[in-house]
């Protein structure tokens, strides 16, 4: 099991907590890791190539490869529930929020691409 972490868009400036959950294929920039710890790395360079303010989502997948990612993996990501949730904070901060043991994931949705291309990052295992 690895960690794959999408980057969110936060489309709603009227809520400024809100954020989509783009499905790997939409996803501005989507990251492969082996542990969670290694997202948090991802995460800082995120932040330099896209901004301060960023939530990502993130969930254990079977998966090998980010380029190659299952079908079914891509198809299920909107629906399924066992998600965490990042956000940056001010001071380099993130807040983690868990939603695995929730059965219905909060307020997200997927939603198409920016038409950019997805950016991949992996990281070393």
């Amino acid at each position: 099991m690895r960690w794959l972490m999408s980057l969110g868009e936060r489309s709603r400036p009227d809520v400024p907590r809100f954020a989509e959950c783009p499905a790997p294929g939409q996803a501005r920039a989507l990251a492969l890791a082996a542990d969670f710890g290694q997202l948090l790395f991802v995460l800082r360079e995120w932040r330099q190539v896209y901004g301060e303010e960023l939530t990502a989502w993130a969930k254990q997948v079977e998966a090998d490869d980010i380029s190659t990612l299952p079908a079914d993996l891509i198809a299920a990501w909107e629906w399924e529930g066992d998600v965490v949730r990042l956000d940056t904070e001010p001071g380099g901060y993130v807040r983690v929020s868990d939603y695995r043991d929730m059965p219905v994931r909060p307020s997200v949705s997927a939603r198409a691409g920016t038409g950019t291309g997805t950016q991949l990052w992996t990281t070393r295992s």
